[in-house]
Parts: C-alpha cells; sequence; structure tokens
C-alpha cells in the first residue's frame, strides 16, 4: 500500500544516479561516475536528461546477480520479471503487456553503446550477468535520436570492464543461498575473472568466466519435482585492448551467455498463495546469444573519432504445454507447442565527437545495421498421425504424414530480413557559460522483406505461403534541449525527443485468417522538464523532472479467443509523470535516499479490438503495467576505519497494482519488498557479504499474459558470498 511505502521514506534510495561508493570512505558519492549516454565521455550529473548510473561498487553491495536485483531501485523503471533471457525493462509506463511484447522491445539494451536488440522480435534479452560490471547506465525517456528503433520508453547500456594494459588483476565471486519452497536445492554461483597486461601499458587481455544456478521455487505435481524451475546462466566474456600510440586505441570484445529453464515459471493465480505448475510436461525454454565487436578510437586533434563493428547472433528453443492437464481426445496426449529461432544481426557504426570544451561541441555519426531471422513453430499431439489415418473421412482423405508428419498437425515457418542506414547528430553551443542549447536528429531508413509459410496442417486451414514486397520507409527524429546551470550544483533543463520502433509480422496469427498478418510502426514524443541540486557541500542532492509523453499507433499485444497473441496498431496514450529522488550523506558512515516516482499511462483514444467488448478498449484505459506509484529506498552504514570494516545496508521498494493486460481484470504489483545485506573484510581484498532477498516472503504478481496466470516474487531467499579482488 503507499502509506505503507511512504513510512519507509527515511529510509532513502538510491539516486537518479547510483553511487559510485570509494573504498576509503563510508559514503556514497555519484559525482564521479562517467557516462557514456551521449555517446561521449560526460558526468552523470551534467547529461541533460534523466539518467541513472549503478556502478559495480553498488552492484556488489546489493550482490546483484541479474537485473531483477537492482533495475526496479532506478526512478521510472519496472520490470516485466519473467525470466533472465524473455524479461523486459519497461520505462515510464510504456508497455502494451506485462508479458513479452510481440514485437521490438520499448526499451534498447546495449553493451558497450553495441546493440543489444534486433530490429524485429527479439528471441533474447539479454540480461548480462553482473559479475565485473563496470556500471549499468538507464537512459529513460525516448532515445530515438542518437540510439535508433526500439527505444521508445529509454535504452539500457550495460558497460563491462575491459582489458587493461597497466596491471595485472584478477577477481573472483562465489555465492551459495538458500531460497524457501525450493526443494532442498541451493541457489550457487561461481565467477572469475583475470586481467594479462602482454605489452606494458600497450597490450592487454581479459578473460570472464561464470556459472550460476538459480534454484527452483515452483512445485509441480504432475512431474513429481518441487522447484521444478530451476535456471542456469553461465557465460564467457573475453576483451582485448590494444594501444598502439597515446592517440589510437583498439579494443575487441566478446561474449556469450546463455539461460536455461527446465520448466516455465509462471503458475495459476488462485485466491492466496500458489506455487503450483499447471503442467504435464516440462515446459522448457533454452536462450542464448554470442556478440564479437571490435572498436576503433582515434584522436584527430579537432575531433575523435568512433568506428565499431558488431555481429550478434541469438538463438531460442521453448516447448509450452496447451493443455494443462486436459489431454486431446482423440489422442489421450497433451497439445504441445515447439518452437525455435535464430537472428544474426551484422552492425557497423562511425562517428565524429568534438572535444568537450570550449562552446561550440558537435557530435556526427553514421550507422547500419542488418538483421537476418528466422524460426519455426508447430503443434505436437502425440499419435494424431495414427488417428488421422483411422478416421480419414474428417480430415479430407488426407493421410496422417501429409498433413501431421511427425505428429505436428500445425506448422508454420518465418523468415524476416532488415535493414537500416541512418545519419545522426547533435551539437551544443553556450550562449553563456551557464545557459547551453542542444539540437539533434536522426534521419533513417529501413527496408524490411518479411516472409512466412503455413505448411499443410490437421486443423484443414488451407497451407499458404505469404511473401509480400518489401517495404521501405525512412523518417527523422528530432531533439532539442535548454539547459540552464548557474552554478556546478545546480541544473535545470528542458528537453524534448522522441522514440520510435519498426513493424514487423504477425508469426503465430498465420493460422486464423482473421488475425492481421503484418503490423506497422508507432512513435513517441517526450516533454520533459527536470532540475538536479546538490546541496550542503554534496551531502543533500535532488533530482525532480517532470514529463509527458506522447504514443501513437501503438503497436499491442493482443490474443484472440484462443489466447494466441498477436499485434496490431490503432489507438494512442499519453503518459504524464513526475520523478523525485533525494539522497542524503548526513555522516561519512551513513547515506540514504529516497525515490519516488508517479506515472498516469492511459490510452488517449480506442484501441480497436475486435474480439473485446465494444470492440476495443475505451479513451481513459491505464496501460498494462503502468503502475501509478513506484517507490525505492535504501539505507547503507559502513565503518571503514573499523576492523573487519563492517558495512550493513537495507532496501525496500513498493510497485502499486496495475492490470496485466488490455481487458485483463487480474492486477499485478501491490506489495512491498525488503533486503537486508552486510560485508565484512577478511582479509586485504577479500569481502564476506551476507544477504536476505525478500526478507518477510512476500507474495505477490510479477507478469502475466492473460487474467488467470503469470509469474510470481521468488520467496524469501538468504545467502553469503565471497569476493577477492586483487586490486
Amino acid at each position: 500500500m503507499l502509506a505503507g511505502g511512504l513510512s519507509l521514506l527515511a529510509f532513502g534510495h538510491a539516486s537518479a544516479a547510483m553511487a559510485q561508493a570509494t573504498q576509503d570512505a563510508g559514503t556514497i558519492d555519484d559525482s564521479e561516475i562517467i557516462v557514456t549516454a551521449t555517446k561521449r565521455e560526460e558526468s552523470v550529473r551534467d547529461v541533460t536528461g534523466s539518467i541513472s548510473a549503478v556502478s559495480q561498487a553498488t552492484l556488489q553491495r546489493l550482490n546483484a546477480q541479474s537485473l531483477a536485483d537492482y533495475i526496479t531501485r532506478i526512478p521510472g523503471v519496472v520490470f516485466n520479471d519473467y525470466q533472465p533471457g524473455v524479461s523486459e525493462v519497461v520505462i515510464r509506463g510504456v508497455a502494451s503487456t506485462t508479458y513479452h511484447e510481440a514485437n521490438q522491445t520499448t526499451t534498447g539494451y546495449y553493451l558497450n553503446q553495441v546493440p543489444l536488440i534486433e530490429p524485429g522480435f527479439p528471441l533474447v534479452i539479454p540480461d548480462v550477468d553482473s559479475f565485473d560490471v563496470n556500471r549499468v547506465e538507464v537512459l529513460r525517456g525516448p532515445q530515438g535520436t542518437l540510439f535508433g528503433s526500439s527505444s521508445l520508453g529509454g535504452a539500457v547500456n550495460y558497460v563491462v570492464n575491459e582489458a587493461d594494459a597497466g596491471r595485472f588483476d584478477a577477481g573472483f565471486e562465489g555465492n551459495l543461498a538458500s531460497t524457501r519452497r525450493a526443494g532442498g536445492a541451493v541457489n550457487y554461483g561461481v565467477k572469475a575473472m583475470v586481467n594479462l597486461p602482454i605489452v606494458d601499458d600497450r597490450l592487454a587481455v581479459r578473460l570472464v568466466a561464470l556459472q550460476r544456478v538459480d534454484a527452483g521455487y515452483l512445485n509441480n505435481a504432475a512431474l513429481g519435482k518441487k522447484g521444478s524451475n530451476d535456471l542456469r546462466v553461465r557465460g564467457l566474456r573475453g576483451s582485448i585492448v590494444f594501444t598502439p600510440t597515446e592517440t589510437t586505441r583498439i579494443s575487441a570484445l566478446s561474449m556469450y551467455q546463455e539461460y536455461d529453464l527446465d520448466d516455465q515459471t509462471y503458475v495459476f493465480v488462485l485466491p492466496g498463495r500458489n506455487y503450483e505448475r499447471p503442467n504435464t510436461e516440462a515446459e522448457y525454454q533454452d536462450t542464448d546469444f554470442l556478440m564479437h565487436s571490435l572498436k576503433l578510437e582515434q584522436e584527430l586533434g579537432f575531433a575523435t573519432l568512433t568506428a565499431i563493428g558488431s555481429y550478434t547472433e541469438k538463438h531460442s528453443s521453448v516447448l509450452f504445454d496447451y493443455s494443462l492437464g486436459a489431454f486431446d481426445g482423440r489422442t489421450g496426449t497433451p497439445i504441445l507447442g515447439i518452437g525455435s529461432g535464430k537472428s544474426r544481426t551484422r552492425y557497423a557504426e562511425l562517428r565524429l565527437a568534438s572535444p568537450g570544451e570550449g562552446r561550440f561541441r558537435w557530435l556526427i555519426g553514421a550507422n547500419y545495421s542488418h538483421m537476418r531471422a528466422n524460426g519455426d513453430d508447430g503443434l505436437y499431439l502425440e499419435g494424431i498421425g495414427r488417428y488421422i489415418d483411422a478416421h480419414p473421412g474428417d480430415y479430407g482423405g488426407h493421410a496422417g504424414n501429409v498433413i501431421a508428419p511427425g505428429d505436428f498437425y500445425s506448422r508454420s515457418s518465418y523468415a524476416s530480413r532488415v535493414s537500416e542506414k541512418a545519419v545522426f547528430g547533435e551539437v551544443s553551443f553556450d550562449f553563456t557559460p551557464q545557459l547551453t542549447l542542444t539540437l539533434g536528429g536522426r534521419g533513417f531508413e529501413y527496408r524490411t522483406r518479411p516472409s512466412a509459410q503455413l505448411l499443410p496442417n490437421a486443423n484443414l486451414v488451407p497451407a499458404f505461403n505469404y511473401e509480400p514486397p518489401a517495404d521501405k520507409q525512412s523518417g527523422f527524429i528530432p531533439k532539442a534541449s535548454l539547459s540552464f546551470k548557474p552554478n556546478d550544483d545546480i541544473k535545470i533543463y528542458a528537453l524534448y525527443s522522441e522514440g520510435f520502433r519498426i513493424g514487423g509480422i504477425n508469426v503465430f496469427a498465420l493460422p486464423f485468417p482473421n488475425l492481421p498478418l503484418t503490423f506497422g510502426n508507432d512513435s513517441t514524443k517526450n516533454y520533459e522538464l527536470g532540475a538536479r541540486f546538490d546541496l550542503i557541500g554534496r551531502t543533500l542532492s535532488l533530482d525532480v523532472t517532470a514529463y509527458h509523453i506522447d504514443w501513437g499507433n501503438i503497436q499491442a499485444r493482443l490474443f484472440a479467443p484462443n489466447d494466441y497473441g498477436y499485434t496490431v496498431n490503432g489507438g494512442g496514450a499519453a503518459i504524464d509523470g513526475v520523478e523525485l529522488s533525494l539522497t542524503m550523506r548526513p555522516t561519512r558512515n551513513l547515506t540514504f535516499a529516497s525515490n519516488i516516482s508517479y506515472n498516469d499511462a492511459r490510452l488517449s483514444s480506442l484501441l480497436p479490438d475486435s474480439f473485446a467488448p465494444g470492440g476495443g478498449y475505451a479513451k481513459g484505459t491505464r496501460l498494462p503495467g503502468a503502475s501509478e506509484w513506484t517507490i525505492s529506498n535504501t539505507l547503507d552504514l559502513s565503518f571503514p576505519e573499523w576492523r573487519l570494516k563492517p558495512r550493513f545496508g537495507i532496501a525496500h521498494r513498493y510497485l502499486s497494482s496495475a492490470p496485466v493486460a488490455f481487458g485483463a481484470t487480474l492486477e499485478r504489483g501491490d506489495f512491498h519488498i525488503i533486503d537486508l545485506n552486510a560485508s565484512v573484510t577478511l582479509a586485504e581484498r577479500i569481502e564476506l557479504g551476507l544477504f536476505a532477498k525478500n526478507l518477510f516472503d512476500q507474495y505477490g504478481l510479477l507478469n502475466a499474459p492473460f487474467s488467470f496466470a503469470g509469474s510470481v516474487t521468488r520467496p524469501r531467499t538468504v545467502g553469503a558470498s565471497l569476493r577477492f579482488d586483487l586490486n
């Protein structure tokens, strides 16, 4: 309840720029974080726009493993927490579901500024493990000018540590924890890093390897297993940095991460607490992504030249049990949905940026991306082939091995080709040392060529090939801001920005002729006012932001009566909100802060839905998952001058209720989560951490595609971590 969340205000919360902790002082100081949100290095307090940066020290203090451990502590952010690899960050309420968008995400994801999201339906939404991550930057509000499509609400940029030729380094993290209802299984993680200088100050290699297991906490009686939804995460990361001269830097970064889920995380939503899985088959979901990138940074005197090239490949395979215990009457077996997909994206970017000093600053660039994706989906019913052969009259005389080969009685495949060319830039001019005008823009051209095929099937829906002509779309995305900074401790700004997504194909609509086969672009326009204050020698920081977003031609995820999801354009939304962050450091040992966000996200016109009463959803309908209130608080107390350097922390977050989908009566949210964490330094550079997540075992709904099933909060988890860092 909101009153309960406000009562914990005194505990405080991590501010809009989560702080860079220092080892020699107990307080958290956010002013030292340097971010690359504007594609140039800049202090987080100097960026004109809403940005948060979660530092490596903060990730460690929170014992963070994945996005779920820290992303909801950022102003204006909620998380459709399904499972790593398919969970979506939602910024400022820009979403049409609490589940998984059936099209491009509304938030862009990047790794050291390299795009991680393909221009189309994302097979994998990378949830980068927090080990050896330097910081995570979260930009709130549309970011179409510098970052392109899939940034309707904002962007997340992971910044991982790269090789350092100046020193040898090594690190290790091990953690062990127990989750209530896990059936005796334990959570564990083993992670290691080594940094090897090969040529002093010139050439170095950095290697990271990790494995993490999150024990399941749901019971599946049909499978006879407690904790059926075990998750394994494995990853490798490698970085090579070569600095042949003082003005030239060449870096290569490769990363592989996979997520293997034994059984899905949803339950039927019933009165009280339910941790029971309803399926009779293990609904696995396995995803992985691989990224290779190469970057050149060259100082030219008048500007810095940056050239980036990358290749990203993703794979996904999934099984869903559509029978939910009610086996098909023809065969006495469950109906299983089995799907697989692959995407490959190539990306190139070239840009020039002027030095950060001077009254006139500029940045100009161009990029190109090309994506190829393909996948197959089918409904499997063991024994249907034999049944068809025994009842030919019911199936037009067709043989079972023709319309249901391998007992797949419905089969479809799809392919997509998307390419983008774009030029972008920003210019800033200081009218006075205190007053700065920034103008930016992006001109883009997309070419899309989708195709799909519905194969002969036992439903007797005519097979067909769908291959429309290539579609070409172009446009211009503007940006403008005016900032006033009378001194180093105050900044006030006004900002206008836009975001957009490209259209696509409704893969799952193929067997249903009444559903639309394609959908078009949508876009957002953001009007924002913000102010930052660092007062009393930076012992008090206050950030206030107010915004209005117009979302047009919404790509909305809807459902047919058979629960098949599809996307349709229509309607619009108006989103109004206020974000307030307060951070206080009354002593060198104590930091507390509070973050409160209010968001009113509603349809501004009718959203058509032929399956809904009245033909759609009326103006004023709240957007799915758009909680009006999000509150998060932290208090951190540390004593670096004491023996063992003890530190204690408490964190609280609250999410108010919101509908899970258009037309749904079920709501998610309306819960409080309390976490505890502490640490001591056992020896030089060896730290022991203790933590309790969801201390009071709060039960709450995190996401749901329908009004009867969804994912729930992980029960109380208590554990310890051991960290070693040579430097």
